[in-house]
């Protein structure tokens, strides 16, 4: 033993856990009387934010809640789902943010394995939610819990399924004393189901030190100052919100709620609330650059824009611009807790045209400061690929900011972390500068004649053309060549282009081999993320050769 570990141990003085709850209970002690949240008619400072978080803390944890139980949510973005994100792991349980999207059986498989002891729901998905609830008490003999919710803010109907109603057991409880983190950081915090494209989801387990680190990242990624005015355009569910529940409660900001994520809604709440902050997927800020011009008057001040979800079209980035909206590009998945890199901005680029800051901005970019690595790895021998923005490889993660693994499944855990490095799926090379750039998905990929073609970089020529809305390109079985691109379009209201049109329109920007050999005119299925869902339409494109 060394002279620095004699009497120099951890103690309640000098050590506690990480844990993102520690940021609500700042924030209530020192902005007490500063905005928390905005919900139409509904307004709570800090104060109230965290009384009404201890109460439902204090409430789950009569109805039989602890460490380790699990908590699912069916809730939009409303002031109970920022609460939600503040009590359940107060008590050392697990958040389960339920896709407001999903089917009941899906939501039922996800609720049983994941062994939820409570939903809280909104009665809007009271329909949907009704069937989910008697498959799992019907198939699985597993009782659960109801909690619903009766937002002020919406006015359709909806029935009760529960024994209790939010607000009435808030009521009924007195706020916990203090809303605290685990005292083993590493416990989880979350869990959150991938989208099941290919059999059954997987349920990514995260832990308190990571939602703690990835906050902060946020922040710093960002430059965020005190007290922003962030708006919920992204959905909660979605990697519990890339961790900016956390964010906003550590900065003493303001939550700005929406139900719905609508161009609309989105700018009135700029020009409104003043909102400066939002996070989307590409489709959500294509709504805002396509909206009436007139929906954005009155709305002076800067607003910052964080992009992820899918790679960004170089028109999306491009039209942001435009219109005056500074856009920064992050890259991430849920098992990295969301974003977990940035196209870090550095200030020569501002000296390039437009084009070339589009290309720069474009990138998935470099780590978040506080994970620990993150590459471009040879998929066969493990070896870091060279930085010549050629040579493709297969992103990868190791750090903090990644998660403990899959719930109830060891198999794929251990092909996830093979080699020591969290393997993403995505395909990508390093350019010169040691930025990132994806060239697509290891499944996007299509191999025509042999060679490499990338779905992104064909559905980012078809996005340069003025007609084009959104797009998506998938493989095709061909005879000849194995794979050719078919190309699925949605174009602008009123946009008259053809298929000849737009085929001759990527000749002038792609190789012959890479220009779509069909294109369809149909609309492209997309999940609440907007992330465009691949797998339906390479079903199509597949049913479509079988038939022909």
């Amino acid at each position: 033993m060394n002279i620095y570990e004699q009497h120099l141990d951890k103690n309640a003085a000098n050590f506690v856990a990480l844990s993102p709850v520690s940021f609500v209970e700042r924030s209530a002690e020192v902005f007490a009387d500063l905005p928390a949240v905005v919900h139409g008619s509904r307004h709570y400072n800090w104060a109230q934010t965290r009384e009404r978080s201890a109460r439902l803390a204090a409430a789950l944890l009569a109805l039989g809640v602890k460490r380790g139980s699990t908590v699912s949510v069916m809730l939009p973005n409303t002031p109970e789902m920022v609460e939600a994100h503040y009590a359940v792991p107060a008590l050392g349980a697990v958040l389960n943010t339920l896709n407001t999207r999903l089917d009941a059986t899906l939501l039922a498989w996800q609720m049983n394995h994941c062994e939820a002891s409570v939903l809280i729901t909104d009665r809007e998905f009271a329909p949907v939610m009704s069937h989910a609830l008697s498959a799992l008490r019907g198939d699985h003999g597993r009782g659960i819990v109801v909690i619903d919710v009766c937002d002020s803010e919406y006015t359709g109907a909806g029935e009760q399924l529960g024994a209790f109603e939010y607000e009435a057991l808030l009521a009924a409880h007195e706020p916990l004393a203090l809303l605290q983190g685990p005292a083993d950081e590493w416990d989880a915090i979350a869990v959150s189901y991938t989208s099941g494209t290919t059999g059954d989801p997987k349920g990514v387990v995260t832990h308190h030190r990571g939602a703690y680190l990835n906050a902060v990242c946020n922040a710093a990624t960002w430059t965020m100052p005190h007290f922003p005015k962030y708006l919920w355009t992204l959905p909660m569910f979605h990697c519990n919100g890339w961790c900016f529940p956390w964010t906003v409660a550590m900065l003493g900001g303001t939550h700005i709620c929406l139900r719905r994520v609508e161009a609309a809604a989105i700018l009135q709440a700029m020009r409104t609330h003043g909102a400066d902050h939002y996070c989307a997927a590409p489709i959500v800020h294509n709504l805002i650059i396509h909206a009436d011009p007139v929906l954005r008057e009155g709305i002076h001040h800067k607003v910052r824009g964080m992009v992820a979800g899918a790679a960004p079209p170089a028109s999306m980035i491009e039209g942001m611009a435009r219109i005056g909206f500074d856009i920064t590009h992050v890259y991430g998945l849920t098992e990295v807790y969301g974003p977990a890199s940035v196209a870090v901005k550095r200030s020569a680029w501002a000296d390039a045209d437009l084009s070339e800051q589009t290309r720069l901005n474009g990138r998935q970019g470099v780590r978040y400061m506080l994970q620990e690595g993150m590459t471009v790895l040879d998929i066969g021998s493990m070896q870091p690929v060279p930085a010549d923005g050629r040579t493709m490889g297969e992103i990868m993660f190791r750090g903090n900011i990644v998660m403990k693994g899959y719930l109830k499944n060891p198999a794929s855990c251990d092909k996830a972390f093979e080699g020591g490095w969290f393997h993403t799926g995505d395909l990508a090379v390093i350019e010169p500068d040691r930025y990132v750039k994806i060239k697509d998905r290891s499944k996007d990929i299509i191999i025509s004649g042999g060679e490499n073609i990338s779905s992104i970089e064909v559905e980012d020529a078809l996005y340069r053309h003025p007609a084009v809305l959104a797009c998506a390109v998938v493989a095709r079985p061909d005879e000849k060549w194995g794979e050719t691109p078919v190309a699925f379009v949605e174009t602008k209201a009123d946009a008259l282009v053809s298929a000849a049109d737009l085929i001759a329109h990527c000749k002038g920007l792609l190789a012959g081999y890479k220009v779509p050999r069909e294109i369809r005119f149909e609309a492209i299925p997309k999940t609440s993320t907007g992330k465009v869902q691949k797998f339906q339409l390479r079903e199509r494109a597949r049913s479509a050769s079988a038939i022909e």
